[in-house]
This record gives C-alpha cells, sequence and structure tokens, in this order.
C-alpha cells in the first residue's frame, strides 16, 4: 500500500543528503568517455574533425563538493523555476512548471539516510523513464549548480534561465517558427548580479541517467562520464566575449545510485563578465532591445563564429557555436534580465504581462494571444506567508485520494514592479530584501514550502474534502 497524502507531504519538508560524486576520477573517467566517443564517430565517419570540448574540465572546489541537504520539495521548486519558458510552453497552456509536481510521490529517504527514488520513482513506464531522468536530471543539478554559484559570489543574488528562450533573441534560424536546430548548446544560464555592477554567468548543464548502480565503477559511473563528455561539448559551444572565458558547471544524476541518488559534478574556469547597464532608459533592461535599436546584425553568426587562439602555424581557427562578441555582450545582458523576469512572471501565473518582455524570435505573440478556455495559467491567487503578502496562480491535484493545492507566486511588491516593466527597479528592490525571506521548509496551514531568494515562492497543501451537494445517481 502507497503512502498516504499526509505521509507525502511530510517527506517532502524532510531535509536530506544527496551525495556530491566531485574527484580527479570523475575527470578522468569523462576523458576516456571522450576519447571513446571520438574512435566511435571515427569508425562510423573517418576523415570528421574531433568534436570540440570544454577544456580544462576540474572537481567543484571544496566547500561545493559536500553532501546537497534539500528536502525534496526544494528540489522540486528548482525545478519549477528553472521550466517556466519551457519551448513546448509558448502557447502558454497549463504552466509549464507544474511538470515537478510528477514527482511528489516519487522521492523519500532510505535506510542510508539519504535521498533515494521511491517504489513508484523506480517503476516508470519505460517510455517514461528518459523524461524523469532529464527532468529530475534537472532539478539536482541545478539545486548543486546554483549551491556552487552562491558559494562563489554570497553577495549577490542569483537567477536561472533557460538558454533556449535566451538564445532565440540572437540566434534563431529563419522560418515561420524561430528555433535553434539541433545546434549543440548548454541547458541554462546562471546568473550572479548585483544592481549597477557587472554580473558573471556560467552556463550549465545537466542530465540524469536510470543506470543501476552496484560500485564506483559501475555501469552507472560509465553512464555518467558519457553524459559529462557530452556535456563537455554542448558546453564549448556557447562563449560570451572571447573564446573560453566563460565558465561552466556540468552535472549527471545516478537516480539509482547504490548509495541514494549522486550527482557527479565538473567546472572549467572563467569569469563569464556582463557589463553593467544603466538604471533606466535606453541599454536598461527596462526596455525591449528589439523595439530599441533591434538584435544585433538581426542575427548572430553559428557557423565558424568561435574564433580559437592560432594555431602553432599562425594560421586563424574558428569552430561552430553559440558566439557573443565583446561588442554585443550589453545587448546580451539586456536579454538575459529581461528574460528572466518574463520567467519570474509565468512562475507567479502571468500571461500577456510576460509578451513585452520577449523579442518576436523568443515567441513573443504566443504570449500576447489569449488561449483556448481550461488552459491559461491565471495570475489569482494570493497568500500570506512569512513576512510577505504573495501573489500567484494555484493548482489543484489529486494525490493519494486527496485534493491537495499547490501555490507558485512573488512577493506582491516585486511583481507589480515586473508587471509594470520596471525591471531595474525590481532587481534594486529584490537585491535590498535578500535574506529576508524565511528559511522554514513549511508555513502555517501549508505543508511543503520553498522560498527563494528572489522573492518567489513555491507551497503545497492538502485541502479538506468537499461534501457532497447531491446524491450520487442511481444506476
Amino acid at each position: 500500500m502507497g503512502a498516504s497524502t499526509e505521509e507525502v507531504l511530510d517527506r517532502l519538508s524532510h531535509p536530506l543528503p544527496v551525495h556530491i560524486h566531485s574527484a580527479p576520477p570523475v575527470v578522468t573517467g569523462t576523458d576516456k568517455a571522450a576519447a571513446a566517443i571520438d574512435r566511435k564517430r571515427a569508425r562510423k565517419n573517418p576523415g570528421d574533425e574531433r568534436s570540440p570540448r570544454k577544456p580544462d574540465l576540474a572537481p567543484l572546489r571544496d566547500g561545493d563538493r559536500r553532501d546537497l541537504v534539500a528536502t525534496p520539495w526544494e528540489l522540486l521548486a528548482t525545478l519549477a523555476r528553472a521550466t517556466t519558458l519551457a519551448r513546448q510552453g509558448r502557447g502558454r497552456g497549463l504552466a509549464e512548471h507544474w511538470q515537478a509536481l510528477k514527482y511528489c510521490q516519487a522521492l523519500a529517504g532510505n535506510s542510508f539516510g539519504r535521498l533515494t527514488l521511491t517504489d513508484e520513482g523506480q517503476t516508470p513506464e519505460q517510455s517514461y523513464r528518459a523524461m524523469q531522468a532529464r527532468e529530475l536530471g534537472r532539478a539536482f543539478g541545478l539545486a548543486v549548480a546554483e549551491r556552487a554559484v552562491r558559494h562563489r559570489f554570497p553577495d549577490r543574488l542569483i537567477s536561472t534561465v533557460d538558454a533556449e528562450p535566451v538564445l532565440l533573441a540572437g540566434f534563431a534560424k529563419s522560418g515561420s517558427r524561430p528555433a535553434l536546430g539541433a545546434r549543440p548548446r548548454p541547458d541554462f544560464f546562471i546568473e550572479a548580479w548585483r544592481p549597477g555592477e557587472p554580473s558573471s554567468v556560467f552556463v550549465v548543464t545537466v542530465n540524469g541517467n536510470h543506470q543501476v548502480a552496484t560500485k564506483r565503477t559501475s555501469k552507472a559511473d560509465r553512464s555518467a562520464f558519457l553524459q559529462l563528455a557530452r556535456a563537455g561539448e554542448r558546453a564549448e559551444h556557447l562563449h560570451l566575449g572571447e573564446w573560453n572565458t566563460t565558465p561552466c558547471l556540468l552535472m549527471s544524476t545516478e537516480l539509482l545510485a547504490q548509495e541514494g541518488i549522486v550527482v557527479n559534478a565538473l567546472q572549467a574556469p572563467g569569469s563569464g563578465l556582463l557589463p553593467p547597464r544603466p538604471a533606466e532608459g535606453r541599454g536598461s533592461a527596462n526596455v525591449n532591445p528589439e523595439a530599441a535599436e533591434g538584435p544585433p546584425e538581426k542575427n548572430l553568426t553559428y557557423a565558424g563564429a568561435v574564433p580559437l587562439p592560432p594555431a602553432q602555424d599562425g594560421v586563424a581557427r574558428f569552430h561552430d557555436g553559440f558566439f557573443v562578441p565583446r561588442r554585443h555582450l550589453a545587448w546580451f545582458a539586456q536579454v538575459l534580465a529581461r528574460t528572466s523576469a518574463a520567467a519570474q512572471l509565468a512562475f507567479a501565473g502571468a500571461g500577456e504581462e510576460i509578451a513585452p518582455y520577449l523579442t518576436t524570435k523568443q515567441g513573443r505573440k504566443h504570449y500576447a494571444q489569449r488561449t483556448f478556455a481550461g488552459s491559461s495559467s491565471v495570475r489569482d491567487a494570493s497568500h500570506d506567508m512569512g513576512p510577505a503578502h504573495f501573489v500567484g496562480t494555484d493548482q489543484v491535484f489529486r494525490l493519494g485520494g486527496n485534493r491537495v493545492e499547490a501555490f507558485s507566486g512573488m512577493a506582491t511588491d516585486l511583481y507589480e514592479l515586473l508587471a509594470a516593466g520596471r525591471v531595474e527597479e525590481y532587481r534594486h528592490r529584490a537585491y535590498e530584501r535578500r535574506g529576508t525571506w524565511p528559511s522554514e521548509v513549511t508555513a502555517p496551514k501549508w505543508g511543503p514550502v520553498s522560498f527563494g531568494d528572489d522573492g518567489t515562492v513555491m507551497a503545497l497543501r492538502m485541502l479538506p474534502p468537499r461534501a457532497n451537494t447531491s446524491p450520487a445517481p442511481h444506476p
């Protein structure tokens, strides 16, 4: 018999450790996996050049290798916050971040006292396993990556943004529906920022796998190394300013490791600096760069765009990639901040308010249009939690036969600033209020709760049963 609704809500609020595997053997295993990939490709297509990969991969810093201690709900909220502008949600269908609710019953503690998959989490349909690995891989990988960036920049706020909508603004392929095609790219950007100062941007890749692990040299390890090797290729296809100055974090999550869920992690150095923006007017995040001056050169070049150090004979070298030249870094900073604002509004259930933040190539018209009945996520819920009033959206679903309400939103004053298009003022206000949000994992009248440093919240609670207002029909 499965756990009751009360038991599920309780374990979603219980902090548990997740092991981080980030040591020299991970680098060695990833290098070997990369060499194996290259040999296989060479046999299949003789003469093809070796795929470029991120150089100088290394383990995480000492403090970032410690176990990550978090509640399952905090991990699911990390996934939710990062996926509000997912590509499949451009039509403003049921909010994409609610996909995290699928995993309410999938995570719990094991006999080692570590976070692991429950019986329900370990037995998904075969066609569903890839989706579970991808989405839970994002939840765990991003949680580890965000912690690493916070440790590096304790005096800044961080924003995690889906890379695809950001890149669409400057690299969309021509056609009736803008797309990036099959070009290799990272999954997310994490921006560490403070108003009025240069920000640092990390590119992040996140993967997960269901390989069964029995020891650290198991098939699951090899699968993780292959994922990290391919992640190094994707990270190498994005550079800001010049080659190899953008830091990256690569994550591969083993969901079925023997001791519990394990995140394999590597990093590569860099500053990833973006120039500061003015507080208002042209060049600020309050202004749509498309309306102000248009995207740079209409579309940035992808083929042969990344300038590499010259060869020993002095011959210039290039490889394909998403490359933002220094002269366009201010534009990229503007797009990144506005896309992050759009994602936060979507998390709080906004609809048409999102459209002004996106360019045509990012799919602005899909958010400007009204949607059909029953499909929209509407900002029509509000609750007092801790020191603030939050406004947002909710969803009611069944869990163990009981009605459960999920709520996601933002502090009302911060939401109103974004809804009014005042991004720079929002960033100043959010930065001033950092550290004032509750750290508790529950709230009065609620079950599991996750408060974000940016003034967002995601919460869950069981609703009272509905009284029958009419008798059941006779057969």
